[in-house]
Order: structure tokens, then C-alpha cells, then sequence
């Protein structure tokens, strides 16, 4: 403890600020410089412009009793006591966005620039109309020397796969991924989608448009089961009102042709026939019941997203934040200098 203080003594204030002014040239001298070529290098990184939506989604956590009052509309039981929730839990959510088939649908939203120079879809826009400092567009392009050249317009003409890109879409994917960022607020789940880009009005453009693909596909993800139960019921709807008028059909026909006829074999077919008639009637009027449940399931089980920030056309730029990356350069280079110029009354032992 003892020693801890003797070597503390041995800082003296004085003597660093002599130290510092002995090598004043070196301040005058590196201080400027950093300064210039920070400013260089911060003023070659384009400026970017960020656009944020906000949504609150309904989440489908049905209890079993409640999944089993659906299910019984359609005859069937579920047992069990565990609740039902979706696969994707929001959570998910910015795997989803992140995943090569969602980035690849935005490959063809059309966009338009704000000054209207530009309009093109995604993928061109990612592709070619981007401005990069300019250690990125030579590394960029020395890159590009070693890529399998794709025949012209294959890329942008031709729908790309998501299960096998070539090394521009992936390159491109990759970029649109960097691009876009979701956080999910575990408390109240909120949902936060931020897209980046250059340009304001594509950065409100895709923001946008990312929300209004992630709600289309939990939409259709939530509601494909119920979707898929209405069109069967729909279906056999159809078919039994087909059997349902060629049975009346066929009973007024017969009756109308043996109305005056008294023979009893003639009123047993008129009551067969008829007999006929009404069960295939029943059958139609309970799928016709079944039909309109399931017309309500699919609207029960659409979910609802309540937007509490649209998008919108940011005015100012997000970054790069150019007098704090200048002024943090040349605070950092003014420390080292004072480091070095007072290295040895620092790093002094007591003799």
C-alpha cells in the first residue's frame, strides 16, 4: 500500500505539461493532418437516411377449449391441455426477414428516388445505382474481376431461386439483409422494422413494403389451415347442390309426367324420388352451415397488426455522423501524442 502511494507521488503535473510543450511539433504537426484526412475519408462514406414502422401484432395464444369449440364445426375433437400458439412467435420475426426468400421477393419492388432520376426495381437499384466510398468500389470491383460473368439481363430479367443464387444475387441479398433490421420488443412485442438507404424516399419505400410482406405472410401462414378447410367445404357445398336440383330435377319431372296416374308402383317411385330430394336438401343446408363457419374461422384466425409509426420520408441524414468521426480522430490522435510525450514521467519509478 505503501509502495502504491510513493508511485503515485511520482506523477507531477508540472513536468507532463512541460513534457507536452517540449513536443509541441508534434501536436502542430499530426493534430492538423489527422484532422485533414479524417475529414477526407468521413466525407467520401455517402450520407444515409433511415426509415422506422412500428407495429403491435395480435397474438394467437387459443386455449384448448376455445380451439376445440372451432374444431367441433367441423366434427372433430381435441384433446389435450396445452394452449395452441403459432410456429413464428414474434421473436422469429427477424429470422424471418433475414431469410433468403423474403429478402429475394423485394429483388422486384418497384422504386423511385425522391429528385426522380431513378426508377428501377430493387435489385437494379442495389446493383448499380449505389454510391460507396471509394476503397469499397475498388474493392468492389476486384471482386467483381473474379466472378463467373452471368449472361446479360439473366439477374434482373429472370426470377431469381432461392435455393440457388449466383454470386451477384447473393452478393445483392446480402446487401438488402444489411439493410433492413428488426427488433422485437420482448416486453409488449412490439415490432420495429429500420431500413437503410441512401435515398429517403427508398428507405420509406421498402419500410413500407417490408411491413406489408411481413404481414401478408403471417396472414397467410395463420389463416392457410382454415383457408384450405373453407375451399373443401366450399367444394363439397357446390357438389351437393349439383346432386341437390338434378334430384328435384328429376322429381318434378316424374311427377308432372304420372300426376294423374294411380297405380301404386308409380307413388312409390314418386316417393322415392322425393325422399330423394329432401336428403340431398339436408345434406346442402349443412354444409351450407359448415360453409359459413368456416368463412368465420378464416376471419377469426386473420390476425391484425395495429401500426403505431408509418413510415415516412426522412428529412435529415442518419449518418455517417462526420463531426463526431472528426472530432473522436482527433482526440484520440491528441492522447496518443500525450502519451508518448510523457512516457517517461508516467512510466517513472522512484529511484
Amino acid at each position: 500500500m505503501e509502495k502504491n502511494k510513493n508511485e503515485i507521488k511520482q506523477i507531477d503535473l508540472q513536468k507532463i505539461v512541460m513534457a507536452m510543450y517540449q513536443h509541441k511539433r508534434l501536436y502542430l504537426y499530426i493534430l492538423p493532418i489527422v484532422l485533414i484526412v479524417s475529414s477526407l475519408l468521413v466525407l467520401c462514406v455517402p450520407r444515409y437516411y433511415q426509415s422506422t414502422v412500428k407495429l403491435a401484432p395480435e397474438l394467437s395464444s387459443f386455449s384448448s377449449s376455445s380451439l376445440n369449440d372451432i374444431a367441433s364445426t367441423f366434427g372433430f375433437e381435441i384433446g389435450g391441455s396445452s394452449n395452441n400458439g403459432d410456429a413464428i412467435f414474434p421473436e422469429l420475426y427477424p429470422d424471418l426477414i433475414a431469410s433468403n426468400d423474403f429478402v429475394i421477393s423485394l429483388f422486384y419492388v418497384q422504386i423511385k428516388t425522391k429528385d426522380n432520376s431513378i426508377k428501377t426495381n430493387y435489385y437494379d437499384y442495389m446493383l448499380n445505382k449505389q454510391k460507396a466510398a471509394w476503397w469499397s468500389t475498388a474493392f468492389y470491383k476486384t471482386q467483381a474481376l473474379f466472378m463467373k460473368k452471368e449472361p446479360a439481363g439473366k439477374s434482373s430479367n429472370n426470377k431469381a431461386n432461392p435455393f440457388m443464387l449466383d454470386k451477384m444475387q447473393d452478393m445483392v441479398a446480402k446487401g438488402i439483409s444489411n439493410k433492413i433490421v428488426c427488433d422485437v420488443d420482448k416486453k409488449n412485442y412490439v415490432i420495429s422494422i429500420t431500413v437503410e438507404d441512401q435515398d429517403p424516399l427508398v428507405a420509406a419505400t421498402m419500410a413500407d413494403t417490408v411491413k406489408s410482406r411481413l404481414q401478408d405472410f403471417i396472414t397467410n401462414y395463420r389463416t392457410k389451415k382454415a383457408r384450405n378447410d373453407y375451399k373443401y367445404v366450399l367444394k363439397l357445398s357446390k357438389e351437393a347442390k349439383m346432386r341437390y336440383e338434378r334430384a328435384r330435377q328429376a322429381y318434378g319431372a316424374y311427377a308432372d309426367t304420372n300426376q294423374d296416374v294411380i297405380l301404386q308402383s308409380y307413388k312409390l317411385k314418386t316417393n322415392d324420388l322425393e325422399n330423394e330430394m329432401q336428403l340431398q336438401y339436408n345434406n346442402y343446408t349443412s354444409l351450407m352451415t359448415q360453409l359459413e363457419k368456416a368463412r368465420a374461422k378464416v376471419l377469426e384466425q386473420t390476425p391484425a397488426f395495429t401500426t403505431l409509426q408509418s413510415a415516412s420520408v426522412p428529412i435529415k441524414p442518419s449518418g455517417p455522423k462526420r463531426m463526431r468521426f472528426v472530432l473522436s480522430m482527433v482526440v484520440l490522435a491528441f492522447v496518443i501524442i500525450s502519451l508518448y510525450a510523457t512516457k517517461d514521467n508516467l512510466f517513472a519509478k522512484e529511484t
